[in-house]
């Protein structure tokens, strides 16, 4: 065994989830991750810990998706998840366009009739990781060797170095009123946050981390953002997004490429043409797009939106959770004639924070 899947292991289970002797624990699991599955029993076991393996099977998700007309909540599977104290999701693809011909307003009921087992998994402690397969290095346009080292080098850091570095950004944040964000001639738009919480990711619940995210107040967004990243959602690839809002929500949107599986998002509920996320890439060793939203939203030089779910402790308790089945995050590239500015100063320009080398006040 590559001594980096065990190192990966150790990384989830005492940083990412604080695994005690006693827990119960829950993983998702797909084929291809079988390596670190392994890992992760072996160390679950050290640990005197409980697992309960879930196979993850993107074609049993497609045939049971495409014979169905509507969904209801699996009960059992929101029972397991209710027993549990840890959840651990693993994704390693052997086909990443397997569910591409599944209908997105299917795909769109699915999820909502499988948003109170999500509410209870992000109830616990719980952690969401890559393996770094050859369907995922293949996306990315690179060697599977490349892609291995891509993966751990963005995974196996001193975390508690990134907490600090990324806190600076985070007690820039926390007491703010507005963010606007400017990315050419293309993006300009602006939130309130006022009474929201900044959260320092750093390898907790994503692995890896290394972002700063926060909710804006859900009737606040006005302006325009171009997502000149794609988007790569259910197997397919949406190419340009553009979304227009209007005291919060989504009133007009356009895109290059395969308009409906965006606008099935956004026609999920009405949480869904709202944002619930707004995130601020601050991993360096990050360093290429990927097709992989796991590691392309924490990207330095990028910043992110998420129509749909805001998670609940970025929500202050004076303001309003925004809920919705679905969280699509979507990326704007920062690293030139961009800047963030945060109730009127700037403190980000073309990708570079103030408090960075190279950063000005």
């Amino acid at each position: 065994m590559d001594p980096r899947i065990r190192e990966h292991a150790e990384i989830v289970a005492s940083h990412s989830v604080d695994l005690q002797a006693g827990d119960d624990v829950v993983l998702q699991l797909p084929p291809a991750a079988a390596g670190l599955g392994v890992a992760l029993h072996e160390v679950i076991g050290d640990r005197g810990a409980n697992p309960v393996p879930l196979a993850a099977n993107d074609r049993f998700d497609r045939a049971f998706r495409r014979s169905r007309d509507s969904f209801e909540t699996p009960d059992h599977l929101l029972a397991l998840i209710e027993e549990c104290d840890v959840y651990i999701k693993v994704r390693a693809d052997t086909n990443v366009s397997e569910t591409s011909d599944v209908d997105p307003e299917t795909t769109a009921a699915y999820s909502q009739a499988h948003q109170p087992i999500l509410d209870e998994r992000l109830s616990k402690r719980w952690c969401l990781t890559q393996f770094p397969a050859p369907a995922n290095a293949q996306l990315a346009e690179m060697s599977t060797d490349a892609y291995e080292d891509f993966v751990w080098d963005a995974i196996i850091k001193d975390w508690d170095a990134v907490r600090k570095h990324q806190q600076q950004l985070a007690d820039i944040l926390q007491p703010a009123s507005e963010v606007r964000i400017v990315s050419g001639d293309t993006t300009d738009v602006r939130m309130s946050i006022e009474g929201n919480h900044a959260r320092n990711d750093y390898g907790e619940y994503n692995l890896p981390g290394g972002e700063v995210f926060t909710a804006p107040v859900v009737d606040s967004v006005e302006g325009e953002v171009l997502f000149d990243k794609p988007l790569y959602h259910q197997g397919r690839e949406v190419i340009d997004a553009f979304l227009r809002f209007e005291e919060g929500e989504v009133v007009d949107h356009a895109e290059a490429k395969n308009e409906d599986v965006l606008r099935e998002v956004l026609d999920t509920d009405d949480g869904a043409r709202r944002l619930g996320e707004l995130g601020i890439g601050m991993n360096r060793d990050i360093d290429q797009f990927t097709y992989n939203m796991l590691f392309d939203e924490k990207m330095g030089d990028t910043v992110h939106m998420a129509v749909g779910r805001a998670y609940e402790v970025t929500v202050g308790e004076d303001n309003e959770q925004n809920e919705s089945a679905v969280h699509v995050d979507m990326i704007v590239d920062m690293s030139e004639d961009s800047y963030i500015e945060v109730d009127g100063e700037r403190i980000q320009e073309d990708g570079t924070f103030m408090f960075e080398e190279g950063g000005t006040n």
